[in-house]
């Protein structure tokens, strides 16, 4: 049977699974919500669909594999309030919706992992939270993957840290875990070589750390200085920016090496930085 993916929301991770797939063979859908990146996609080998402005129940049809990368808003999902009764009714052997490890909320600093009750403290969390049981709802072959920080190439500390504008925000204990874009894709493509429906995995590297670390050894790396200390209680930060820091834990990532295979190409921030600036 031919390999199809549906990717809804066709952005920086799916795109990192795309290449991935691409070099398999497969054929893509992907769904965008402009012209200028539907020419992106196309010159990519991508077919594109500028979605919601395109129905999506044909290609729905066509789909053996669906992955799912749209934020939930206040009203719910977007995919499912226009498209629900066309996924109950897909043929798919793997359905994947990437969340985020906002779900689990604040552990001040404790470990979670995939069996910790989902508690959290955002509006974004809580929606997230939503989301996933809203999928889970619908009876399909569904992996749900919890994603940390996102970085890799053209998303990472070094553009701010050369211009300037990058600060250290210090707030005491805090810790972030991250997770590389090329682990992403590795992680996605196991597990549609190995599906088992209703699977949840966090995605992270193996190395959380306060982000005024990731960002002081962006600047060595670089050989610039490192950038002033900002108290978190007194730094000038946008609502959204502030509310990052209201989470503080530690994230397991054991489930996807003993039952994925998986071996990080980027296990910290530091083997990631050094890989980045060296493609750069």
């Amino acid at each position: 049977m031919s390999k199809v993916m549906l990717s809804i929301g066709h952005g920086y991770s799916a795109g990192a699974l795309g290449r991935t797939l691409l070099a398999d063979c497969w054929t893509i859908y992907g769904t965008t919500r402009s012209a200028e990146k539907a020419a992106s996609l196309e010159a990519q080998g991508i077919t594109p669909i500028i979605w919601p402005d395109t129905d999506l129940a044909p290609y729905i049809a066509k789909a053996s594999h669906v992955l799912t990368s749209v934020s939930p808003t206040a009203e719910g999902d977007s995919v499912l309030l226009a498209h629900a009764d066309d996924l109950r009714g897909g043929d798919f052997e793997w359905v994947g919706y990437l969340s985020t490890t906002g779900v689990y909320g604040d552990h001040g600093g404790d470990w979670v992992d995939e069996e910790t009750p989902l508690s959290p403290s955002t509006r974004r969390g809580e929606m997230r939270r939503d989301a996933e049981a809203a999928w889970a709802a619908l009876g399909l072959p569904l992996h749900i993957f919890r994603l940390a920080g996102i970085y890799g190439p053209n998303r990472g500390p070094f553009a701010k840290v050369r211009a300037g504008t990058a600060r250290r925000i210090i707030k005491k204990d805090q810790v972030f875990s991250r997770i590389h874009v090329d682990d992403i894709a590795q992680v996605l493509a196991a597990s549609i070589d190995a599906p088992r429906a209703g699977a949840i995995y966090n995605l992270c590297d193996d190395d959380p750390a306060p982000p005024e670390d990731v960002i002081a050894y962006a600047a060595h790396l670089l050989g610039m200085p490192v950038p002033e200390a900002v108290d978190y209680e007194t730094a000038d930060m946008t609502p959204m920016a502030r509310s990052f820091y209201a989470e503080n834990k530690k994230v397991r990532n054991d489930l996807i090496k003993s039952e994925l295979g998986i071996s990080l190409k980027f296990p910290d921030y530091r083997i990631g930085l050094e890989t980045l600036l060296a493609q750069s």
